[in-house]
């Protein structure tokens, strides 16, 4: 049989599978000394081939559509891993703008129309879940001459969520392939093909379930491209970790316990800055909104339009000056070097940092961005977590075994393999456990049940 479940490779060690952790992005911790799935795919010859190319990465040439309603945690993690391994990747619109709004609500700026895609040829084709993104995806003709001659000729294509049971088993693409999506939408793809794998490779099809699994589905499209020396190496980039959650590298600790529930629906603020990390952002913003958090997300920047890290273009709901005139439940920062930086050179930002921790309130940082805080001032005798390469600069005291750090109003993480944990802690604090556990079904990510 040429399909192969990535669930049953080392990339899952058996300690992992038997915990069911296997929708958790925390998996790939161990991603850079992982063999990765070559090792289980001895009987399919069209993958097996893809791996066997030179080491020297190749520019690849990547297409991935969005449409109104798109889900915004796997259309940008699906861009970030792929551009991180060296791949030419377009975001093209299936829209008559390049501006579509996502299903939780962020505006993304396309690439490219599709249009203007339809003569070129790419080594893969990735379609992003969500709904109704996964329908206005179905409908573009264009999209879909597009993937159909993809899998005639053979090259890679694939999707996630709801586009699998949406897009393409309405294009006829999924005929005698081995299928995994959504579990709501399971019942619509072929009953003897479908598998409830989080990742399912069958020759050139690869399909994946959720938000929650999209680092999984990214990184397997990664080897596929490149091989699995580049997917190991971008894998160990993004995960830093060496360990995955477990008694002694828990999910989260919390010290000086507090409560944070409030009266009314949740007010937080996402400053972003141009070169801010887009993957912590999008999570940030997704997981919030699905939990019916009010989230504001303001820019730092003379610009509404932020480019992320990985050249992703995101719009902003407003500038910093108009989200300073209300008041927050909590504010977080997100990560990345250079938008860390440019959110340290807002006095604006600063100065609502300071008042936030006067009156007592949240406030919290992924990542880099904790060192704005201890350099406001806002960490002492604080217990934090930090990116590995700012924790010698912080002179507080440093909780880094777990993920995600919470001491009194203060809460912060590691960065991209804990940003969902993170958006989680946030939930479980604002509504209670059984609120961040049921956002997280959704997502198809691995949550403690108590």
């Amino acid at each position: 049989m040429e399909s192969v479940k990535l669930c049953s490779s080392p990339l899952y060690p058996p300690k992992l599978v038997q915990r069911e952790r296997m929708a958790s992005v925390m998996a790939f911790c161990s991603f850079s000394r992982a063999t990765l799935i070559s090792q289980q795919r001895k009987g399919s010859t069209s993958v097996t081939k893809t791996l066997e190319k030179s080491s020297l990465p190749e520019r690849k040439k990547v297409l991935v559509p969005i449409g109104l309603g798109t889900e915004e945690m796997e259309a940008v993690i699906l861009v970030d891993v792929l551009r991180r391994a060296g791949a030419d990747v377009v975001l093209a619109s299936v829209e008559s703008q390049l501006e579509v709004k996502a299903s939780s609500g962020t505006r993304i700026i396309a690439d490219a129309s599709i249009s203007d895609c339809s003569d070129e040829v790419y080594d893969l084709i990735a379609l992003p879940g969500g709904m109704p993104g996964s329908a206005r995806l179905r409908d573009c003709e264009i999209l879909q001459k597009m993937t159909s001659k993809q899998a005639e000729e053979k090259r890679l294509y694939g999707g996630i969520c709801a586009a699998p049971a949406v897009a393409l088993n309405s294009w006829g693409l999924l005929r005698r392939k081995q299928t995994t999506c959504h579990p709501a939408f399971m019942d619509k793809l072929p009953t003897f093909w479908a598998v409830k794998s989080n990742i399912q490779v069958s020759g050139e099809l690869t399909t994946s379930r959720g938000p929650g699994t999209t680092f999984q589905f990214a990184l397997s499209l990664v080897e596929q491209l490149f091989g699995e020396s580049v997917a190991a190496e971008v894998g160990g980039s993004l995960f830093m970790c060496a360990e995955s959650a477990d008694d002694r590298h828990p999910r989260k600790e919390e010290f000086n316990k507090v409560e944070w529930s409030v009266d009314h629906i949740p007010h937080v603020l996402i400053p972003v800055g141009n070169g801010s990390e887009g993957i912590e952002v999008i999570i940030l913003i997704d997981v919030l909104r699905r939990a019916n958090v009010d989230v504001v997300v303001a820019s730092v920047e003379k610009s509404l339009q932020i480019m992320t890290s990985q050249d992703m273009k995101i719009v902003a709901d407003k500038p910093i000056n108009k989200a300073a005139e209300s008041v927050y439940d909590l504010i977080i920062l997100p990560g990345g070097i250079a938008g860390a930086e440019r959110l340290q050179k807002s006095r604006l930002l600063k100065k609502l940092l300071k008042e936030q921790e006067l009156a007592g309130r949240i406030y919290g940082a992924v990542r880099s961005s904790s060192e704005i805080l201890h350099k406001q001032g806002l960490l002492k005798n604080k217990r934090v977590t930090a990116h590995h390469s700012i924790i010698s600069k912080i002179t507080s005291q440093i909780g880094d075994n777990a993920g995600v750090v919470i001491d009194g109003n203060l809460i912060t993480s590691k960065g991209l393999s804990t940003a969902t944990d993170f958006a989680l802690a946030i939930v479980g604090k604002f509504f209670g456990h059984a609120r961040a556990r049921s956002v997280a079904e959704g997502l198809v990510f691995e949550y403690p049940r108590s």
